[in-house]
């Protein structure tokens, strides 16, 4: 590379910094402390902590040990580390909730203090730092999806259901049905540059696929609906073993925050509780009950593989994703990408010669390659720009506080 051309990737990375930066703390701006800290379950997060948790990585990763550097405070290191055993003991995960202090207004004052030093010593970061500034960018935008959703989940849990964001506008038509047929053969899968991509999703390797359709729209709240009215969650032969031990023990009917009334089901959302778009992609369900849905309607769930095969030509920046911090909410469109984030058949396994980074963030996907199911796509909480037909996201069967739904495939 020229120096030229490493000076303009370098002010991009800049600029890059500057905006997904910014739009953490937009989306946390309409938070009071009280908000910001607390805790709905163990598997989320109090917005509070995503706040200081992206800012410790940029401090750890790429300002630690620089000249002149001194961390904002030397409690933050437990406070919001989250699973990187290398860098030392951390506070539990399910007692982060407890954290009331430091305040909102430190952990911005931290966040301010970590920027001006990367602004400080962006031209002594060599290709390394950059690449690890590009890494801290990536794992920001995961944790602005992550940080909207736990906030949906702490305001549905709480009796007077407040809307974090006025209404969405009126959602379009609905897409055009049917089926995409694709061929089988042997197609080229995962990230194979230029450009970012996280560990977990290369080595790109050949597969073998058998001819299989996809579905050209993702299952609606209407499809949910009817699944219901026929039985489905009454019915064991439409679900694995785990998934229907699942319904029975956690009393399992209806998509996490559906309730039914006189009026029909109503769903709750960042703009509070409303009646269900009935042409809308049904959201925060689990791989079980999207496992369920697909036998009942004698399709299946596609293959990582496949799904990566079909989204070839899409536009993986399109369709209903995040573009500020605003209303969320998901619609339909013709595009793979957006909505809601579809489940997979697939196990999150690694690929063919697939090996860790160097260091401790080589913790970041590898060891979390056990139990869990590969989701594509991207929802409405994504942030625009972030996706990838490559990207593998995961998360173990039962898990339904995030927008996940589904797209169904058949063989032909």
């Amino acid at each position: 590379m020229t120096i030229l051309a490493a000076t303009r990737a370098a002010d991009t990375l800049l600029d890059s910094l500057h905006a997904v930066r910014g739009l953490s703390v937009a989306l946390a701006a309409p938070l009071s402390d009280a908000d910001s800290s607390a805790q709905s379950m163990p598997d989320a997060s109090p917005a509070k902590w995503h706040l200081a948790h992206t800012t410790w990585f940029f401090e750890t990763f790429v300002l630690d040990g620089l000249s002149g550097y001194r961390p904002f405070d030397d409690r933050f290191n437990y406070l919001f580390n989250s699973y990187y055993e290398a860098v030392g003991a951390r506070h539990a995960r399910h007692r982060r909730g407890l954290i009331t202090r430091p305040s909102l207004e430190d952990v911005l004052a931290y966040r301010g203090h970590v920027d001006a030093a990367l602004a400080q010593h962006w031209g002594d970061f060599d290709a390394g730092a950059r690449s690890l500034i590009e890494l801290g960018l990536n794992h920001e935008q995961q944790h602005q999806e992550l940080l909207v959703t736990d906030i949906l989940d702490l305001f549905a849990a709480n009796p007077i259901e407040p809307a974090l964001f006025p209404p969405a506008a009126a959602a379009p038509p609905p897409a055009p049905g049917g089926w995409a047929r694709h061929a089988g053969g042997i197609h080229r899968i995962g990230h194979d540059g230029p450009g970012f991509g996280f560990d977990c999703e290369g080595p790109a390797h050949d597969v073998l696929v058998r001819p299989f359709a996809l579905a050209n729209t993702l299952v609606s709240n209407a499809d949910w609906a009817a699944f219901i009215a026929a039985g489905g969650y009454s019915n064991p032969a439409l679900w694995l073993s785990d998934g229907w031990a699942w319904v029975l023990r956690e009393g399992i009917a209806a998509p996490l925050h559906w309730q039914e009334s006189d009026g029909g089901w109503s769903s709750f959302t960042l703009s509070g509780r409303r009646a269900i778009d009935g042409a809308a992609p049904v959201t925060h369900i689990s791989f079980y009950e999207a496992d369920a849905f697909a036998s009942w309607a004698g399709a299946r769930l596609p293959t990582e593989a496949e799904w990566e095969v079909a989204a070839a030509g899409h536009d993986p920046a399109g369709g209903n994703q995040m573009d500020r911090a605003g209303p969320v909410h998901p619609v339909g469109s013709s595009s793979l990408f957006g909505g809601c984030w579809q489940w997979t058949a697939s196990a999150f396994l690694p690929y063919p010669g697939f090996r860790p980074a160097a260091g401790a963030v080589g913790e970041y996907n590898g060891k979390f390659m056990n139990g869990q199911m590969v989701l594509k796509g991207a929802s409405c909480a994504t942030p625009r720009g972030s996706s990838r037909a490559s990207v593998r996201n995961f998360f173990y069967p039962h898990m339904r506080w995030q927008f996940t739904g589904l797209r169904l495939a058949k063989d032909i």
